[in-house]
């Protein structure tokens, strides 16, 4: 694959200072008073404002990046900030009368095709949801929730005379030495604990701007409102509730069933949480690589085997820089995909210390990366942005349609096995917890004036409905209290996690059809995911072989194939 390159600019100067209001205003201001009179003039324009998005959406891309690979740099964090607070809320009064517009303008239903269709509906949506008074108070709340990062991100431990990474010292609950695990677990709950009552005020502040957001914009809460802003066009809140009902009712008794097996294996009266990610058996946790060199060669050579078009996706982004793949001190937790509109290859950040998690994480925003390599091409920056259950798809899958070459990370068979045994039994296991997530956030957003006891006595509960029980927390009353301030959706983008959940169960799908013919299904995946968002989320599903449905007699079906998969690696 050839190095990409970005496509040369139209309607924007290469050279246009993108920090500077007054250089920026004068394209949303060609934009907004541009005469429209004919369909050709039309789909110029709509060019031209994809090309301006496109190169914005880079630009604080590169903030936003920078930002969190050294959240210690206070420069990268106000260079961050100055963009959305002081470039940001004059942009967007501009772009609701560029989407009024549109959506308005005489010529759009002329534009023939689902994907304009599917486009002009999002933009009604956003003009919906437009008021000036939130310009500043959305610009206040983005400020806001990078705070979790800077709280979260500096977080580490002393163990042994070493400092820890959080991500380093999750790594050690893996150790078989149960009472190392227990030191390890108390020392970073301890450490979160520390920071409990900043994590607890910010989502409350968090909440109460969410909240005055909605109802400035004539919805009755903040929920609602996030349906429309997410583009929740083919699912309702009931739907989502539905979900829930399904993994309680199909999900949880499976996954009391894993605990069960290994309270069995490792010999225990009871199961602590700090006994959840050792190898039951007694085995040496996974180790598939000790570098992020190593995680990087190896998983070129996995994508090569899967599809040799996906070993060049990341072989093309490492030849470019866009990777930053290893835990380091000041580092922001967690890892994403951040799509670049205009190059077209996106940039991958995770926190790497070697563990099968690390792997996964890897195969998973590999997914991510094929999937904007795959959209590049497309002519509108809006119909590259794909919804949340489709994206993730693309990542979810990944992780499925990667696992037949997994020895390239484990020589031996039975560590390979083992290592394909923990990931499906994992991602079963994980279902339980965007459930909890999902409800959770509803509960927030449906009683935005809730006192933190609430708050506290909620999440309580929703682990009560959703967990194996087989867990005892009894000496952890607090760290299991608060287990939900380690999920940064909850901070950072409220309302979008539930998608992991219903992409995981398509992602099961695109590995049973997988299963039955390699070269079709992954053959379906491509396509599927070339679509970006020209077709609905059911069409796309569709195209992948698949089904958006998180009914319980398909989520049984579901797990019955995982489960079939299992027993055929004891």
């Amino acid at each position: 694959m050839e190095i990409p390159s970005a496509a040369p600019r139209l309607f924007l100067a290469e050279n246009v200072d993108l920090d500077n209001w007054s250089d920026l205003n004068t394209y949303f201001s060609d934009l907004k008073t541009r005469n429209i009179p004919t369909e050709s003039d039309l789909k110029q324009w709509l060019k031209d404002i994809s090309e301006l998005e496109a190169v914005l959406e880079e630009h604080l891309a590169w903030k936003y990046i920078k930002m969190t690979i050294d959240t210690r740099d206070e420069a990268l964090s106000a260079d961050y900030q100055h963009f959305i607070s002081e470039i940001q809320p004059q942009i967007a009064p501009l772009s609701d009368s560029i989407n009024r517009k549109l959506v308005q303008h005489p010529l759009a239903a002329a534009l023939s095709g689902e994907a304009f269709r599917i486009y002009i509906h999002k933009l009604g949506l956003e003009v919906k949801q437009f008021r000036q008074e939130n310009v500043p108070l959305q610009s206040a709340l983005r400020k806001q929730a990078q705070e979790y990062g800077a709280i979260t991100g500096g977080l580490s431990i002393e163990f042994e005379g070493e400092k820890l990474t959080m991500p380093q010292a999750g790594a050690k609950l893996q150790d078989t030495n149960r009472a190392l695990r227990q030191a390890v677990f108390e020392a970073i709950n301890a450490v979160r604990i520390e920071v409990r009552k900043a994590l607890d005020d910010l989502l409350n502040e968090l909440v109460k701007g969410r909240d005055l957001v909605a109802r400035n914009a004539d919805y009755a809460n903040f929920r609602d409102y996030a349906f429309d802003m997410l583009g929740r066009v083919d699912y309702t809140a009931e739907d989502c509730y539905n979900f829930h009902e399904s993994i309680a009712q199909e999900i949880v008794p499976l996954v009391k069933g894993f605990h069960s097996e290994r309270k069995t294996k490792m010999q225990l009266e009871v199961l602590k949480p700090y006994d959840l990610a050792v190898d039951p058996e007694g085995n040496e946790a996974l180790a598939p690589f000790k570098t992020p060199g190593e995680l990087l060669e190896k998983s070129v050579e996995v994508f090569k085997r899967v599809d040799p078009y996906f070993g060049d996706c990341l072989s093309t982004m490492n030849t470019m820089g866009h990777l930053d793949l290893a835990s380091k001190p000041g580092k922001a937790p967690g890892g994403y995909n951040y799509p670049l509109y205009e190059i077209g290859v996106p940039f991958i950040f995770m926190n790497a210390v070697g563990t099968q998690r690390d792997m996964v994480t890897m195969m998973h925003e590999g997914g991510h990366a094929v999937h904007s390599f795959l959209t590049r091409d497309l002519p509108i920056t809006s119909f590259k942005s794909c919804p949340s259950e489709v994206a993730e798809l693309a990542s979810m899958a990944m992780e499925l349609l990667s696992m037949d070459h997994w020895d390239v990370f484990y020589s031996n068979p039975e560590d390979l096995k083992r290592a394909k045994k923990d990931h499906l039994q994992d991602l079963l296991s994980v279902l339980p917890w965007i459930a909890t997530v999902d409800e959770f956030q509803h509960w927030l957003y449906l009683n935005p004036e809730h006192p933190v006891e609430a708050r506290t006595e909620k999440w309580i509960s929703l682990g009560e409905k959703y967990s194996s029980g087989m867990v005892d927390w009894s000496d952890y009353p607090e760290a299991q209290a608060t287990s939900w301030q380690k999920q940064l959706h909850i901070y950072e983008v409220p309302f979008y996690y539930i998608e992991y959940g219903m992409a995981q169960l398509g992602a099961i799908a695109v590995y049973r059809n997988y299963r039955q013919n390699p070269e079709k299904a992954i053959q379906q995946y491509k396509d599927a995911l070339s679509l970006g968002y020209t077709k609905s989320i059911g069409e796309i599903y569709k195209t992948a072989g698949i089904a958006f449905d998180f009914s319980q007699s398909y989520v049984r079906e579901l797990a019955d194939f995982i489960r079939a998969e299992l027993k055929a690696l004891d």
